[in-house]
């Protein structure tokens, strides 16, 4: 049976690139997206997701709205990594679907609630602000949530500072709520993601699909590339968001460590760390686990695989 997910995110070239993954894998059943401000403020990275949806032609799966701000910060967003619209470099498509009325904290509620405990996966790839809220508003979701498995953090890498990734970082609080509450969580952190290249023999089988959905892929990763060289000095950049969703469809694709997680909140160089307690074998009741190793070419696969039976939507 397929995995029925909630993607929370904040598209994003990667959150983009997450999002097909998720439509086009057979693995998948996409129930719900939510947006939350993060790599660009919450009306762009919520026009953006419905501009994806267009693109990969999703229909009958509710888009909302969630957060627009922090739940104690101030807004920090990432244009120098997505641009001023989030994702800049395609031209996107104006949306033709009408954005869910409902917040995305009440829709997460609502999904959850609504199926059998223990079939509902929450994959955020964004700051954890919506997530946070929705298991504080509803504490019942917790039980019901078969597994978070989430885009951020890292054990022993950082991007917005030396030790803090930025998902985790934007809002340290959520991210804190998040990890300490009773549900299973995977942590697909920078440690993992950064063996997730997008070589030029990666970009050029994905422009050897030929479709509209891969063209735009190809053009998220000229422009992802060039600002990932430019500000961070990668050669090949980094596709982030996927990892998660690439876990859910199947977890064999990158090797996993169970280690009791946590989050700084009040260090004066350290905020928003994530912090592994590598020290000995995890203890029984351990509920948090953190990506390790990928498989480059199985987690490509996947994506191409995805590409090509979404096939060719119409413009």
């Amino acid at each position: 049976m397929p995995r029925k997910i909630i993607l929370d995110c904040d598209p994003g070239h990667d959150d983009a690139i997450a999002l097909l993954l998720a439509h086009g894998s057979p693995e998948i059943e996409l129930l719900a997206v939510t947006t939350v401000v993060g790599n660009q403020t919450l009306d762009k990275v919520t026009r953006n997701a419905l501009s994806v949806a267009r693109i990969a032609g999703i229909t009958g799966v509710p888009i909302a709205a969630g957060c627009p701000r922090p739940l104690v910060r101030e807004v920090e967003t990432a244009p120098e990594i997505h641009g001023e619209s989030g994702i800049d470099g395609p031209v996107m498509p104006e949306p033709v679907q009408e954005v869910d009325p409902r917040h995305a904290v009440d829709l997460i509620i609502d999904t959850v609630m609504a199926h059998a405990p223990g079939e509902v996966t929450i994959v955020p790839t964004a700051g954890l602000t919506n997530i946070a809220l929705a298991v504080r508003k509803e504490p019942r979701i917790a039980e019901r949530v078969r597994e978070v498995v989430l885009m951020g953090g890292g054990y022993h890498i950082g991007n917005r500072t030396a030790v803090a990734e930025f998902n985790i970082k934007i809002d340290p609080e959520a991210a804190h709520i998040v990890f300490n509450e009773r549900w299973p969580l995977t942590m697909v952190g920078l440690d993992l993601t950064h063996q997730a290249l997008a070589t030029p023999e990666v970009v050029e089988r994905i422009a050897a699909v030929g479709t509209r959905p891969a063209v735009f892929v190809t053009e998220l990763l000229d422009f992802f590339g060039a600002m990932y060289l430019k500000e961070q000095g990668f050669a090949h950049p980094p596709v982030h968001d996927p990892c998660a969703v690439a876990y859910v469809i199947d977890p064999t694709v990158m090797t996993t460590r169970r280690a009791p997680l946590d989050v700084e909140l009040t260090g004066a160089l350290t905020t928003g760390m994530t912090v592994a307690d590598f020290r000995a074998p995890a203890p029984d009741d351990c509920r948090t686990q953190v990506a390790v190793t990928l498989d480059h070419q199985r987690f490509w696969d996947l994506v191409v695989d995805a590409l090509e039976r979404i096939g060719d939507v119409p413009a």
